[in-house]
């Protein structure tokens, strides 16, 4: 599959950047699924099956570490590329996102070519999507 047919999961309790992102990735073709909270991104994350989750370190109901440690943990899950989005700039945090599983770290304020590039290259590590 062509990788700007990918399916990528957004979950960030922000609905303006949701908004930026989806509008920027559909804008190259991507199809986009998003979530508000922890809890959402985990349900997404499973009946959804897409190709990269970009995914916040606070949230509501479940915040990003737990939601990367539970989608690296899942079987189903485990293979699928997440770039972690945050605010959270701490050493401690980017070496224990990484050490749970997050394929790449950005720290938000962030530039969206950016964040298009990392995406971009890990789908295409991935396969190409579907």
């Amino acid at each position: 599959m062509d990788e700007a047919r990918a399916k990528v999961l957004i979950c960030d309790d922000d609905p303006l950047l949701l908004e930026l992102i989806q509008f920027r990735l559909q804008a190259r073709g991507y199809d986009v699924v998003t979530a508000e909270d922890g809890h959402e991104a985990l349900a997404k994350a499973q009946s959804e099956r897409p190709d990269l989750v970009v995914l916040d370190a606070m949230m509501p109901r479940a915040d990003g570490f737990e939601v990367l440690a539970r989608i690296k943990g899942d079987p189903a899950l485990s293979a699928t590329p997440v770039i972690m989005l945050t605010a959270r700039k701490g050493q401690s945090d980017i070496v224990s996102a990484l050490e749970t599983g997050a394929d790449d770290y950005l720290v938000k304020p962030f530039i969206p070519e950016e964040l298009l590039a990392r995406l971009s290259r890990l789908i295409t590590r991935k396969g190409g999507g579907r």
